[in-house]
């Protein structure tokens, strides 16, 4: 037996002591540490004390039949190994000993190597068993508190998630655009204990700079221009729940000072007010960027940033993420058919394969996007590669090429030598008059493309060769002009 290797407790009832003894010799090289067991009664009495790893059970007992204790142990252990040996073997003893749960039947008297071979092997599969068993209970989830996908890197992120929830400590969730980094922050409040409490997200990125301190911490009447009410924070408000702060390396530095001391207090002025106020909230924070480099470039406070960053929840870009692409597809379709009362019920096998090769660069959102606009312009009960937008048939947006650097400006001229101004040709002021600015167009033909949409943005997306969160995006910047 090699060195270290693990032993079995192996229970030998014989009631012949010769036997027994013989037994126990062809057995004494391999990893069993064997007891002896001459009847039933013994037998029982040491499967108890000993718990086995298995069994050779002589068929043929002073005090009874030995199918009756392979009942009696298998109706404990449906899985402990039992080998019944006897004298009197025959087919019928053989078959009725397989049926009650033997692991396999030796008779006797065999050669050595046949009993060695046959323990050896028959606790290889029960260890095989087991470990199949362990592997079952272990199973990759197949989604988690809204999450759907299988892959191996989900698989850690559940697991971090469910045992953040229980915790107060602050998550920090990291990853590219449209990973899910919400859906990350309100599975963490779903299961916790504050799940009864209120979930309330802010998001730095989309708040004007002179506003989100009053998103955050709240204002009372008179505090500035349009205060006309008081008004209470995202801190009040999430109390006795979960505030997330989405795209937090987006805050102001003056206001990152003021959230670390509400974190380190659990207190806080509502703008305009000289009053402390204080709240029991549990911190959930995102970014798409790296918060360390962040720190580095000075625009992320590093105490503020170790004061968050307790748990860390790294989310994988879809790209990394294998099956997943199909299983969110799948989800996502059923989903948008039901909302717009489409048939689609699957992709054929060349729309799985663009699925799949496509390196979704807007991760979980464009893909839902992407199904969504297929399902708006096209019905049918099967999605063809044809009916995908033409950015994922094509393998993802190109960049647009870089402009052409503008060649220097010419020295300007010598005083002495100054010409009189020349005033440029007819023909190039002409054509000059033609050039408008690029963000001109672009506002006019997305416009027209919604008007002649009906106002679908979706359709409309779907053929400008955008996705309709880009449009939603543009529209809010030109009303905030």
């Amino acid at each position: 037996m090699a060195d270290g290797e693990a032993r079995h407790q192996l229970l030998l009832v014989e009631d012949s002591p010769s036997l027994a003894t013989v037994y126990q010799e062809y057995l004494r090289a391999g990893p069993y540490d064997i007891r002896h067991a001459h009847c039933i009664a013994d037998a029982l009495k040491f499967a108890d004390q000993l718990m086995p790893d298995g069994v050779l059970l002589d068929l043929r007992l002073p005090d009874g039949d030995g199918l009756s204790v392979l009942r009696e142990l298998r109706g404990r252990d449906p899985d402990l190994p039992v080998v019944v040996m006897t004298a009197h073997g025959s087919v019928t003893l053989a078959v009725e000993a397989m049926q009650a749960g033997a692991s396999d039947f030796l008779v006797k008297p065999f050669a050595p190597e046949r009993l060695t071979v046959t323990v050896a092997n028959v606790m290889e599969r029960a260890a095989l068993r087991r470990q199949v068993a362990v592997l079952a209970a272990g199973a990759p989830r197949q989604g988690f508190a809204g999450f759907i996908g299988a892959a191996p890197t989900m698989q850690a992120v559940y697991r971090i998630l469910e045992n953040a929830a229980a915790s107060r400590a602050t998550v920090f969730v990291t990853g590219e655009s449209g990973t899910g980094k919400e859906l990350a922050a309100e599975a963490v409040h779903g299961i916790s204990p504050r799940k009864t409490g209120p979930f309330i997200a802010i998001n730095c990125a989309a708040i004007p700079k002179d506003l989100i301190e009053s998103e955050v911490f709240g204002h009372v009447r008179g505090a500035f221009t349009g205060a006309v009410a008081d008004r209470i924070g995202a801190a009040r408000a999430a109390d006795g729940g979960t505030l997330f702060l989405d795209e937090i390396c987006e805050m102001d530095l003056a206001l990152q000072g003021k959230l670390l001391r509400f974190i380190q207090t659990g207190t806080f002025q509502p703008v305009g007010s000289g009053k402390l106020m204080q709240t029991d909230v549990r911190f959930v924070c995102a970014t798409n960027r790296d918060p360390l480099e962040e720190v580095r470039a000075g625009r992320f406070r590093e105490d503020l940033y170790y004061r968050l960053h307790v748990i860390p929840v790294p989310l994988p870009p879809l790209r990394d993420r294998g099956d997943d692409v199909l299983a969110l597809a799948e989800a996502f379709l059923a989903k948008s058919a039901a909302e717009e009362g489409k048939r689609f019920q699957r992709f054929d096998a060349e729309a799985r394969a663009v699925l799949m090769r496509h390196t979704w660069p807007g991760n979980v959102r464009e893909l839902e996007n992407a199904i969504r606009t297929a399902v708006v312009l096209h019905d049918g009960e099967v999605v063809t590669a044809a009916m995908l937008p033409a950015t994922v048939r094509e393998g993802g947006a190109k960049p647009a090429p870089a402009p052409a650097p503008l060649p220097p400006p010419p020295e300007p001229p010598k005083v002495q030598a100054a010409p009189p101004p020349v005033a440029p040709a007819p023909r190039v002021v002409e054509s000059t008059k033609r050039i408008r600015p690029l963000a001109d167009a672009e506002r006019e033909a997305i416009e027209e493309a919604v008007k002649l949409c009906g106002g679908n943005i979706a359709k409309a997306a779907a053929f400008l060769g955008i996705s309709p969160s880009t449009l939603y995006r543009k529209q809010e910047s030109w009303r905030r002009r």
